[in-house]
């Protein structure tokens, strides 16, 4: 009797010492408390991660390491957070925050903030330059629920332009996204309509929550709640003309960060929900993902 409670003891503990399961993630580290909402990342040329929240939250960068601890908090000074939705860099790595959140599509002041990277972080406090745009085929404020098209977390730089794209909140649900480029230069601007393509019609994994380009500028990286549609083989404006892979990373959390470490890396970020999520991840891409 005795040797079996020690191997039921033995068992139990075995049970208790394994790691929890992140599907194809590896996982790399908690997030601190204090970024419960992480909603955008991205990885400079020297690898420092930052990143920001979403609606509600503070208007500041924070910088963090490999294992998700916090190393430094910098102020935007002139960058409310109405609901910053997205970051991203360009090759000189200033920074673009997307403040186009837009859950309701009711907003008529979309912006994105321009970090030159010139300022430095190390006062703790940056400033910020404006890119104000709006959806030329947005007539509404709100449109009628079959037209809620104009909700965005997902944006990347490329060449001049950032290219931007948007979340689904139609009703019935019709999966179907939107790019728009936007001139990177601070100014007021009529977004253009460059595409449009469909992901899935499951309203809880397949809206677009992040995105990135490749360090080489091969490969687009579109982030949905456990899924990753990747693109290669394209040309611009619409990159969705080009050859499409389709990744499930087989954990379903609320994922809305993603971005490239190198050409073969992403990582991606999760929001807290109930007792999942709040980390950070690491994804290597399959070698035949070219």
């Amino acid at each position: 009797m005795n040797r079996l409670i020690v191997l039921l003891g033995l068992i139990v503990c075995q049970a208790c010492a394994q790691k929890p399961w992140h599907g194809n993630l590896d996982y790399l580290g908690k997030l601190p408390n204090k970024l419960n909402e992480v909603s955008g990342i991205v990885a400079l040329k020297d690898r420092s991660l930052w990143v920001i929240e979403d609606n509600g939250n503070k208007d500041k960068l924070y910088q963090i390491n490999l294992k998700g601890n916090l190393v430094r908090e910098v102020k935007v000074e002139n960058g409310k957070n109405h609901d910053w939705e997205d970051i991203t860099k360009d090759r000189y790595d200033n920074i673009y925050i997307g403040d186009f959140g837009n859950n309701a599509n009711d907003r008529k002041n979309l912006t994105i903030l321009k970090i030159d990277k010139k300022q430095g972080f190390e006062d703790g406090k940056v400033s910020a330059k404006k890119i104000k745009f709006e959806y030329p085929e947005q007539e509404e404020f709100p449109p009628k629920k079959k037209n809620l098209h104009f909700d965005c977390e997902a944006f990347f730089h490329h060449g001049n332009s950032l290219y931007v794209i948007t979340k689904n909140r139609a009703r019935p649900y019709t999966g179907k996204a939107f790019i728009y480029k936007i001139p990177d230069t601070p100014g007021s601007y009529k977004a253009k309509l460059v595409g449009d393509f469909k992901t899935c019609t499951d309203s809880q994994f397949c809206s677009i929550t992040g995105a990135d380009i490749s360090p080489d500028g091969k490969k687009i990286a579109l982030l949905g709640s456990g899924f990753i549609w990747l693109y290669t083989d394209f040309s611009f404006d619409d990159f969705t003309q080009g050859k499409l892979k389709v990744i499930d990373v087989e954990y379903r959390t609320q994922q809305e960060s993603i971005c490239f470490l190198d050409n073969q890396t992403l990582l991606i970020a999760d929001e807290q929900s109930k007792t999942k999520g709040r980390n950070l991840y690491r994804f290597k891409l399959p070698q035949n993902s070219e």
